[in-house]
């Protein structure tokens, strides 16, 4: 290689040089991060302003238009500061600014604050709003400044309670959602699916971390005839991976669709077969294009003991099978799974969007089966 010493192995300078790019990226993440924080923080601070003025009636009704043209008139060409700009800032400190908005929140917030090295970040809060509690000094320092400004206006447009912001605040977190991905897991009813699948009981939803699973599954984004077999919904799937990923979450590793399993002198052939990276194990996707039935349990049961035995490795845990249907009988399946001991969802799947409403009802109707059945 040109411009190398001969005595320098060319697999060790590559190295070196591959450090060099990731250092690079790693200080434009981190410069990208502290930008966003201060723009964020700008916005809090404005929105203070206008929300104290206007409500204080110390400006009329026309001043907040006379001061986009000033801030125009001062600064050609900065965007962002128009009327309706101004007034999603004033909407932004007036939602978040009260303290008592962490207040349904607190279980939630201690836990994910337990969870965060406080120490790696600085606090961008201006001095006037010091007094503000502990909790919601630390919502706003770590988590609102750390989330993109065009995620906040997506947020602040779509949802309605504390609660719900939160959710869509911390998975935009983790996730890492770009806009357009936020955009459309707010359309999906992401936030009410992950609630129907945390309020099945044991019996329906058996050893499974209820964060990372929800019920129902939305592919609206696969272009399937009304009766479409299964075939044609795992060619799709396979087809568009990376959207279904974005739907069933990250940390998903894909290993295959068609995934051969040899029992005795028989072949198998499982759906769709993954690996999740924080669960340490294989999550297989068996798709049904019917409503559930009892003995769809056996034939995934099957899989997983197979996978169990002759696919996974000894340091990691036992696979988990989702079975998507196309409907399900909530009493059907809490039946069929009352003794099944494999982590095992039973979700339905649609290929259209559900509105949130709907998404609402299945959750009122869910709380009322569990409650009558205890």
């Amino acid at each position: 290689m040109k411009g190398l010493s001969k005595s320098y192995d060319y697999m060790e300078i590559h190295g070196d040089f591959e450090k060099i790019v990731l250092l690079i990226h790693e200080a434009r993440n981190r410069a990208y991060s502290k930008v966003n924080e201060e723009l964020v923080m700008l916005y809090y601070n404005i929105g203070s302003i206008v929300s104290v003025k206007v409500s204080m009636g110390v400006w009329g009704e026309g001043a907040v238009d006379e001061l986009a043209n000033f801030i125009v008139s001062k600064m050609p060409g900065v965007g962002g500061f128009n009327r309706r700009g101004l007034y999603r800032m004033r909407q932004f400190y007036e939602t978040y600014s009260d303290p008592e908005f962490v207040s349904p929140l607190v279980t939630q917030m201690e836990s994910y604050f337990s969870n965060v090295d406080e120490s790696a970040f600085v606090s961008a809060l201006p001095t006037q709003i010091d007094s503000t509690s502990i909790l919601h000094t630390k919502f706003i320092s770590y988590i609102l400044t750390k989330v993109s400004w065009t995620n906040h206006l997506e947020i602040l447009s779509q949802t309605k309670s504390p609660e719900e912001k939160f959710f869509y605040l911390i998975s935009s977190l983790k996730e890492r959602w770009s806009m357009r991905e936020l955009r459309r897991q707010l359309s999906s009813g992401y936030y009410e699916r992950t609630l129907l699948s945390k309020q099945h009981s044991s019996s329906l939803l058996t050893k499974l971390p209820t964060e990372l699973f929800r019920d129902p599954y939305i592919f609206e984004f696969l272009d399937l005839p009304t009766g479409h077999t299964e075939t044609e919904l795992e060619k799709a799937l396979v087809m568009d991976l990376q959207k279904f990923v974005l739907e069933i979450g990250k940390g998903f590793a894909y290993m295959g669709s068609q995934y051969r399993l040899q029992v005795g002198n028989k072949d198998y052939y499982t759906d769709l077969l993954f690996y999740h990276r924080d669960l340490q194990c294989l999550v297989l996707f068996e798709l049904k294009v019917q409503e559930f039935e009892p003995e769809f349990i056996g034939k995934l049961n099957f899989y997983l003991e197979a996978l169990d035995r002759d696919i996974k490795r000894p340091h990691e845990l036992p696979s988990i099978g989702i079975l998507l249907c196309k409907g399900k009988d909530t009493e059907v399946v809490e039946y069929a799974m009352a003794r099944n001991i494999y982590p095992t969802l039973v979700a339905d799947y649609e290929t259209k969007l559900i509105a949130k409403n709907v998404l609402s009802n299945k959750l009122h109707q869910l709380a009322e089966y569990l409650s009558k059945s205890k």
